[in-house]
């Protein structure tokens, strides 16, 4: 009986491919642990444990997604955030500037709007660094003495925007020579290595009494629960049945072909959670930085107020995921472009009118966005439960759902999607016992 893991490793494509993207990841794990020059790591370590234990939601929310590097004050402690808060800006602009969307349809107009997005992740990443040089200050000892304060901020904010730079380049190189995408793989990488940290501390606060084990046990429960569901969410599908017509290409006929438009009921994946956490996020950075670091009171007012379990925030957050789930769809499932090319090639919808073909479309993605974005926004919102009804610690809420589980899930699908594109096309059977990775059709 063939044995997919041998399988893998008997195909020297996919083999290289595999073990330059575990090359890749180790360094980035490697990268997490150097921290910045000029910087006392005793220090910072006795610091962030005083701030665990007072329970101070923003610093490890910060730390848990850039899998430690935050704490550690490593070259890479602004993670890939910087690179997805610009691609986020540069996705609005085209929408907002007819300029911008038409130089993206010119020929190399993908590779302009990337550079513009990369320039942008050098601005996003200065601004964020300028803003952490601010929050060391507020630490003590964090800073060596023999260090001279204005070699400190420019050595740091060009450290720390060099390394955000250098994370992306990664995810770029897994993405053309590895296997998945290399951003969420990053990503997916800093809460796999925060895992073992979330089990000890839930075991010791069990062990202390902070936390009832019935609870711990019922919340475990409730994981794997919500483990099935995300999945069985992510392999849903609305199926639109598209018939074609014969016709004549050249000396060639075509016979008449019958196939369908696979309407994913979350067509924008991770991607809106993603997006809703960055916008939040990134004032907030700013602000928790510069506010602590100078003591400014408003700020100080800001951050208090967008508390990650208070109700303002929970709302923005909800709002901001339904947002970003029909935005994005929009631009990656835009329904007059997807009626153009179905016309073009000679093709109906049972049923429907072909001035109708763009109006019937909307209406199913409408109608599918919003369960699946309100799914996503009830996912997403799960740590804040967690930590609100068992008082569980904040690491082990964040890894209870939210950003990290659907990243965890839609990162291994995907994944998995791919080496099995690659084992199939070897002739080797697939992951699964069938041969295929099913999407369900809803």
């Amino acid at each position: 009986m063939a044995n997919p893991i041998l399988d893998i490793f008997k195909i020297k494509e996919l083999r290289d491919r595999i073990l330059f993207t575990l090359g890749i990841l180790l360094v980035f794990r490697i990268g997490a642990m150097i921290p910045i020059p000029g910087v006392d790591a005793k220090a910072l370590t006795v610091f962030f444990e005083a701030q665990r234990g007072s329970g101070t939601g923003i610093t490890d929310y910060f730390d848990f997604f850039s899998g430690g590097a935050f704490s550690n004050f490593s070259i890479f402690m602004l993670g890939i955030m910087p690179y997805i808060s610009s691609s986020i800006i540069m996705q609005l602009l085209l929408l907002v500037f007819p300029k911008i969307k038409k130089i993206s349809q010119e020929d190399g107009g993908r590779k302009k709007i990337q550079r513009f997005t990369r320039w942008g992740t050098v601005g996003v990443a200065l601004l964020q660094s300028m803003a952490v040089t601010v929050y060391a200050n507020s630490i003590p000892g964090a800073i060596s003495a023999t260090m001279n304060p204005m070699m400190y901020t420019v050595m740091a904010m060009l450290t720390v925007t060099v390394g955000t730079l250098l994370l992306m380049w990664m995810g770029e190189q897994i993405n053309q020579r590895g296997i998945g995408n290399g951003i969420s793989l990053i990503i997916f990488t800093g809460i796999v290595a925060q895992m073992p940290t979330a089990v000890m501390s839930l075991v010791t606060e069990i062990q202390n009494g902070s936390v009832n084990a019935v609870f711990a046990l019922i919340v475990a429960i409730l994981w794997a629960v919500v483990i099935a569901l995300v999945v069985f969410e992510q392999q849903g599908q609305r199926k639109i049945p598209v018939n074609y017509a014969k016709r004549v290409v050249g000396r060639k006929m075509y016979g008449a072909q019958n196939t369908y438009i696979p309407f994913k009921i979350n067509p924008s994946g991770v991607i809106p959670v993603i997006f809703a956490s960055s916008v939040l996020m990134f004032p907030l950075q700013l602000a928790q930085n510069i506010g602590s670091g100078a003591d400014i009171g408003w700020l100080n007012t800001f951050v208090s107020l967008l508390d990650t379990t208070g109700p303002v925030y929970l709302t923005l957050y909800t709002l901001l995921i339904v947002f970003f789930a029909y935005f994005y769809t929009q631009v990656s499932l835009n329904p007059i472009e997807i009626s153009k090319q179905i016309r073009e090639h000679g093709g109906s919808i049972p049923g429907i009118r072909s001035e109708n073909m763009e109006e019937y479309l909307t209406k199913i993605l409408n109608r599918i966005i919003l369960p699946g974005s309100l799914f996503l926004a009830f996912i997403a919102l799960i740590p804040s439960l967690v930590q609100i009804l068992f008082n569980l610690p904040s690491s082990v809420a964040y890894l209870m759902g939210g950003t990290s589980l659907l990243i965890l899930v839609g990162v291994d699908l995907d994944t998995m999607s791919q080496i099995e594109g690659h084992l199939r096309m070897h002739h080797h059977d697939g992951l699964s016992k069938k041969g295929k990775i099913k999407s369900r059709n809803l």
